[in-house]
């Protein structure tokens, strides 16, 4: 009874042992699922989520840059739908487009630039042979219709509208030294020469043309060197010793001309003096000879021997020079006046 009793007892605790052990893993067991439970509510729903928004704003921020497109100063920014322009910006700054492969920029460069034409042979009006070199400074024109048709032109590539454009100022080098002549360009005299009215005459013949078929403007055109060939510069040489020769020519003809006109005034100028002079000594002597009359007429008054004496010297002053010889009786007048001399005071009386 008493073993029985153990057993019963035993297999009771075993029992609650076991009850226990599984209500121990069932409690297990349902913590585990809660917490399974808990990290689920946590990945699946709020993480993905936050993952599609970062996405849709990167997506969306993307979008927005490609939009942009930058003008920058000196430059203008064709845009182009599909490959066929569209419309041009000119103003700097940010501006809105259509992403690639709908719209695409392009920028066009609006600074100045400079070509030379290179050494040109070329002919002048009279015959003869000049080397010549021109510059164009150029610049795409900053409007829409211009900047499309420069595009259209050259494919927007620089370099090559300036091979077109020395070209095109080649052939107007040409037609314009046609209109001149050697003397025109080369000349000792500064006042002679034309540089000014050829530049202009060469930029009136390039500048039309290279607006409508480049959408170029010209702002400036200029001659760099202009030379002459060894044959064209011995004929320069011929032509200016000959007009200089001309030129001392005719100077040396008006400075005769003039020496002859002043030599002729100044013998009319000495003959009117001398005939003036003639007149008045005439005037003079006249008048001396009044005055000497009536100073002797007062003489003869006084003293009429002394009166005698003074004529008959006067007479020998006259008749006698120092080549005359003369024979002649000394008692007769006027010689008696060196013989007898002078008359006495008491004599006269």
């Amino acid at each position: 009874m008493t073993t029985d009793h153990t057993e019963h007892d035993h297999r009771h605790d075993t029992h609650d042992h076991d009850h226990q052990h599984q209500d121990t893993g069932h409690s297990h067991g349902h913590i585990g699922h809660h917490h399974h439970h808990h990290h689920g509510d946590h990945e699946d729903v709020p993480f993905p989520r936050k993952r599609m928004i970062i996405a849709a704003l990167l997506v969306t921020f993307a979008i927005a840059t490609a939009s942009l497109v930058q003008v920058r100063s000196g430059e203008a920014t064709v845009i182009t739908r599909f490959g066929n322009p569209s419309r041009v910006l000119l103003q700097p700054g940010l501006a809105w487009r259509l992403p690639i492969p709908f719209e695409s920029a392009i920028p066009v460069d609006l600074r100045l630039r400079t070509t030379s034409s290179g050494l040109q042979d070329v002919g002048t009006r009279d015959g003869l042979r000049i080397i010549v070199q021109a510059y164009v400074a150029w610049q795409v024109k900053p409007d829409g219709a211009n900047v499309q048709r420069f595009m259209r032109a050259v494919q927007n590539q620089p370099d090559e509208a300036a091979r077109q454009i020395r070209t095109f100022v080649g052939s107007a080098l040409e037609t314009t030294a046609s209109a001149y002549d050697l003397s025109s360009l080369v000349n000792t005299d500064a006042s002679k020469v034309l540089i000014k009215d050829f530049e202009t005459r060469l930029r009136d013949q390039i500048e039309k043309q290279l607006l409508s078929t480049y959408g170029v403007r010209v702002a400036q055109v200029g001659i760099e060197t202009l030379t002459l060939p060894a044959v064209t510069l011995a004929a320069t040489v011929d032509r200016m010793r000959a007009e200089r020769e001309t030129i001392a020519a005719e100077r040396t003809a008006v400075g005769n001309r003039q020496a002859a006109e002043i030599r002729s005034a100044a013998e009319r100028d000495g003959r009117i003096i001398q005939a003036e002079a003639t007149v008045k000594a005439a005037e003079t002597e006249a008048q001396s000879r009044v005055q000497a009359a009536a100073i002797y007429g007062k003489a003869y008054a006084q003293a009429p021997q002394l009166y005698n004496l003074l004529r008959s010297l006067d007479t020998l002053n006259t008749i006698i020079t120092p080549g005359t010889k003369l024979i002649l009786r000394t008692d007769a007048a006027p010689f008696r006046a060196l013989v007898e001399g002078p008359p006495s005071l008491e004599k006269s009386k």
